[in-house]
């Protein structure tokens, strides 16, 4: 058990507690027995609540405390997977009554043959005697745990933390990105390397290094230098590669000329960050194939690795002066430079920071903390808290760090703690973190969030705070600092494991969470050896490895190991080479997410319909894969329906007006024949962000009518898509509109994107005031007349309009009009150095009251 993993304990017991106030307890009210132990677990979980606050302030010292945390945290656990299984059942129970009452027919074809071979019922559920053994053996770790308890002397205190009992966990309010804070404390570093890369003076391979001990701020001085405007005329080509320890030449040698597709003779620079390696052969295996005009910037900890390359000059980040550091801490604590304006902070803000020893992002992250807490007595008891004190880490983690997390509310430290699953530099998107969280039930809260949700809330909190930051390259991603990667594995122990190539970290029958990231093309049951100890194991989790196109597994891990997995809550075989799928899902019921992205699967087992609590399905680029299950109804508590790219799929079978839950359904695709299926959308008034419809060939304009797109307010992004055979003598030019017109997209809608509506000769778009964007309407290949009025928040039009890679974009186009864009400023018809804009039946252009667009 780790030092501070526990807190978020308070909010798992809280969720437990809630379960059973739901819904367990009246589902086994008539079986006595287990009804009292529920009751007596509703009765001591309160007791144990209360006293966690003095328990996560005396295991700093008190190893028995300590390890009864680590027994209540495993308990938790178990308890959990209890109440989960039972609502499983009762969710089943549920839709075999409702199904039921709908048709007699019916109900043989939707509920598993598990429900309907007459041997089920919640009575015979209740004495199964495994289960009985279970809730028996719960409740006597539970009593003892009590026990324990009273022995340890833990009582209940108020907490200690900057969200005190009684009061409301603050949410930050914005998130302060880097880009709003001035840099301070390296100027002249910055400018000397700016200078050195841009002079013309080396013969070779010219570089420089960055040396300085963990959390100095060395990437954060590269990405500045990277970044500067001027670099970007002195270079042609540059690439951030992430290092670490894992220092492979030849591999990151091939991804830089990857991701560069350039000529290695050309001016490049080159970012190599935090590099471990003390290889000299290494280091000459990785920089022979550059050659003259190549810069390198090498970031790392170690001043041997800065001998090795032969760095042309090396600069070593010392700590920052005290009025430096003071300026970091009051930009994130402030929002401004100094204490000027706030005088009664400045003194305990000196002092604080006087701890942060000179480190940037001890001060960092300390001054995330103290956003918005105006309370002063919450920063003195930051300043004075023992944690300062503690021996140092073996893994050098700063003492500011493990304060920042101490202080995070409960339900932030499970989802941080979480994130230690995922390798040094793993760079993630926000969406992907949010999926994972839903399914491992860390989203919870009784208040109703508008907008992008509760777990956009808690990332961009975690954000804020800088536990994550924004990556380098891509700044759609984000990526956790080395030293808060380190944090993370503190502060998780033993529940949260992952496995890198040759490296794991110490498994147990206790680890709940792991993710594993394997080079191996062809990956052998030996690779996944310590997973059979893992019998509670909820984070099957594979992670993308960028080595090989192309990965292969063993079917003893699909038929053997998988399915005696049976608590999991996510699952994620992306990338495999695998063609079927074992029928193993009635095996897994508490699964929540699961991805088989960019496999080969050609077909779903009917037993993934069993799974009545999966929110997440993720299929992109399952190419071969043709159909949906047939009883994809029963799936009533899907969120998340991705088939992007799973372009065998021709049709969707009946019961997604069922999941009334879907919010994500990337595209929903209409069969010949099946034009009705589209009234099933009427149901989904979830669904936001991206959809597209495809198929609408076979709808009319009634069914279409019918869909209630106009109320699905969350939908930003419109694709509707007819067939690509538009000589089809079977397609009515007058259905094609009424089903155009028909569909009625919401108001606020930002995108539309029209795709073969091949009998469309005029078309206008009118007074669209929320998008920002024009549609991509250059795959009408008989459009005549085409007129764009009232789109107030249109600033540029570019070659979208013409849709990307269209060989003959509105080929048959001959008036185009533009009227009342108030704020076009620009028409931007180049693509690189290609020429987009070639019409060649244009007859007629007219532009009408579009006062700030240039000639």
């Amino acid at each position: 058990m780790s030092v501070f993993g526990e807190a978020a304990l308070s909010a798992f017991l809280e969720l437990l507690s809630a379960k059973l106030l739901d819904s367990v307890l009246n589902f086994v009210a008539d079986h006595r027995q287990v009804h009292q132990q529920l009751k007596l677990w509703q009765s001591i979980f309160p007791e144990i609540k209360a006293v966690l606050n003095h328990a996560e302030e005396k295991q700093i010292k008190d190893e028995g405390v300590k390890n009864w945390l680590g027994d209540l945290q495993d308990l938790a656990y178990d308890v959990d997977d209890i109440l989960d299984e039972f609502a499983y059942h009762e969710l089943r129970l549920k839709l075999q009554k409702t199904q039921a009452q709908a048709s007699s027919s019916k109900v043989r074809k939707l509920i598993p043959t598990c429900c309907t071979g007459g041997h089920f019922s919640p009575i015979a559920f209740m004495f199964n005697p495994k289960m009985t053994s279970k809730i028996k053996a719960i409740t006597d770790r539970l009593n003892s745990l009590n026990t324990r308890r009273s022995n340890l002397g833990l009582s209940e205190i108020m907490s200690q933390g900057a969200t005190s009992k009684g009061k409301k966990p603050r949410l930050q309010p914005t998130s302060l990105m880097d880009g709003a804070v001035e840099y301070v404390g390296r100027a002249n570093e910055k400018q000397e390397m700016l200078e050195l890369l841009k002079s013309n003076n080396s013969d070779g391979v010219c570089v420089l290094s960055i040396v300085g001990m963990g959390g100095m701020g060395k990437t954060t001085l590269a990405q500045l230098v990277y970044n500067d405007p001027s670099i970007k005329e002195s270079f042609d080509h540059k690439s951030w590669v992430c290092v670490s320890d894992d220092f492979d030449a030849v591999n990151i040698t091939k991804t830089i000329l990857r991701s560069l597709d350039a000529d290695s003779r050309k001016r490049m620079l080159l970012v190599l960050d935090d590099i471990w390696n003390e290889s000299y052969d290494d280091w000459t295996i990785l920089r022979a194939p550059f050659g003259v005009g190549t810069k390198i910037i090498v970031t790392t900890r170690h001043q041997k690795v800065s001998s090795n390359v032969d760095s042309v000059k090396e600069f070593y980040l010392d700590k920052l002066s005290h009025h430096d550091c003071l300026s970091i801490f009051a930009q994130h604590a402030l929002k401004a430079r100094n204490f000027d304006g706030h005088l009664q902070f400045k003194e305990i803000g000196e002092n604080i920071v006087r701890r942060c020893n000179g480190l940037p992002l001890a001060a960092k992250a300390i001054g995330s903390l103290l956003r918005t807490v105006t309370d002063h007595s919450e920063w003195e008891k930051v300043y004075e808290s023992e944690i300062w004190d503690l021996p140092e880490d073996p893994c050098g983690l700063i003492p500011a760090l493990r304060l920042s997390y101490h202080y995070l509310p409960p339900h932030l430290k499970r989802c941080f703690a979480y994130c230690s699953i995922f390798p040094k530099d793993y760079e993630f998107e926000e969406e992907e973190i949010m999926l994972l969280w839903r399914a491992e039930g860390f989203l919870q809260s009784k208040a109703k969030i508008q907008g992008k949700g509760l777990g956009n809330q808690y990332f961009q909190d975690l954000v804020s705070r800088s536990f994550f930051q924004r990556s380098s390259e891509d700044k759609s991603r984000f990526v956790m600092h080395d030293l808060m990667n380190d944090l993370g594995q503190s502060v998780a122990g033993e529940i949260c494991c992952r496995l890198e190539g040759e490296k794991q970290q110490k498994f147990s029958h206790r680890s709940r969470h792991s993710a594993y990231v394997i080079d191996d093309q062809y990956q052998s049951v030996k690779k996944f050896e310590a997973f059979y100890q893992m019998t509670s194991l909820r984070t099957f989790l594979r992670l993308k490895a960028p080595r090989y196109q192309v990965f292969y597994l063993t079917k003893v891990v699909l038929e053997d190991l998988l399915p005696s997995l049976s608590y999991l809550r996510v699952l994620s075989l992306c990338r495999y080479e695998m063609y079927d799928l074992p029928d193993f899902f009635e095996n897994l019921k508490h699964l929540r997410y699961l991805n088989f992205s960019r496999t080969q699967i050609n077909r779903l087992p009917d037993s993934l319909c069993s799974l009545y609590h999966l929110e997440t399905l993720i299929l992109r680029d399952c190419r071969k894969l043709k159909n949906l299950p047939s009883k994809i109804g029963n799936l009533v508590n899907l969120h998340f329906l991705d088939i992007r790219g799973a372009e065998s799929i021709e049709r969707m079978p009946s019961g997604f007006d069922q999941l009334t839950q879907l919010q994500t359904l990337s595209n929903f695709v209409i069969g010949e024949g099946d034009g009705r299926l589209i009234r099933e959308l009427k149901n989904l008034s979830n669904l936001r962000g991206n959809f597209c419809l495809s198929g609408l060939e076979n709808v009319n304009g009634q069914d279409a009518r019918e869909a209630k797109l106009n109320e699905k307010l969350g939908i930003d992004g419109l694709e509707p898509q007819w067939g690509t055979d538009l000589e089809n003598n079977t397609r009515k030019t007058e259905v094609e509109e009424r089903v155009l017109d028909f569909l009625h997209p919401p108001k606020k809608l930002e995108q539309l994107i029209i795709e073969n509506y091949g009998n469309l000769s005029s078309l206008k778009l009118l007074n669209c005031k929320n998008c920002k964007s024009l549609p991509s309407v250059g795959r009408l290949p008989l459009l005549k007349d085409f007129s764009i009025i009232g789109f107030d928040q249109v600033q540029k039009i570019g070659f979208e309009l013409f849709w990307e890679n269209q060989l003959n974009p509105f080929a048959s186009l001959e008036i185009l009009s533009f009227e009342s864009l108030p704020n076009w400023k620009e028409w931007d018809t180049c693509e690189g150095d290609e020429k987009v804009l070639n019409l060649p039946s244009l007859r007629e252009l007219s532009i009408k009251t579009c006062p700030q667009l240039l000639g």
